[in-house]
């Protein structure tokens, strides 16, 4: 799907930044320059940007451990 039709940024290329490394809307800005002519496409690219993070990092269930307290 392209996410940035301005500067023909598809969901593939934010998944592929976020593959090397890429963590946050200002580094998909300066790495694919998306989201700089128009605007249009900002939140599109963070909802993408937020699924790739979470299935790169998905979230880690909280542990209690028992002696966290004894201290």
């Amino acid at each position: 799907m392209i996410v940035c039709v301005c500067r023909n940024i598809s969901e593939r290329n934010i998944r592929q930044a976020v593959d090397t490394g890429t963590t946050s809307m200002s580094q998909l800005r300066n790495e694919l320059d998306l989201g700089t002519c128009c605007g249009k496409c900002h939140s599109c690219a963070k909802r993408v940007l937020r699924e790739c993070l979470a299935e790169v990092r998905p979230t880690q269930p909280i542990m209690f451990h028992p002696n966290a307290l004894a201290a």
